[in-house]
């Protein structure tokens, strides 16, 4: 078997439904992982995305869908009843099969560090 993560970033757009089909693409143009859901919600204006695959491209697909929500989604014009940290406000990694909390953990890390420089 091989290593399974997923990854459920929550990205501060619900209502424009062309800027969210952008960043969800990012997702679904990633080889090696599969897109399980999205939703919005418009009075929260955000979303949430679920998405599986091994642990290198899991972490690709949500350096990509980081990438795209900042550059999309304007804060200085934002508005919604959850309270936000920015564009991408979480990005949990979640084990699913044959890994651990500490290599998601470590995976959250080398995103962070890479989004750094990026």
């Amino acid at each position: 078997m091989s290593k399974l993560v997923e990854c459920v970033p929550n990205f501060s757009e619900g209502r424009d439904k062309e800027i969210i089909e952008k960043i969800v693409d990012e997702v679904r143009k990633t080889e090696g992982v599969k897109l399980l859901d999205y939703c919005s919600d418009k009075d929260h204006n955000r979303s949430v995305v679920t998405f599986i695959g091994g642990p290198e491209e899991t972490k690709e697909a949500a350096f990509k869908l980081i990438k795209k929500a900042s550059e999309l989604i304007d804060m200085s014009k934002h508005s919604g009843a959850h309270p936000r940290m920015g564009a991408t406000d979480v990005v949990p990694f979640i084990p699913i099969r044959d890994i651990t909390t500490e290599e998601c953990v470590e995976i959250a890390k080398d995103l962070g560090k890479r989004l750094e420089k990026n």
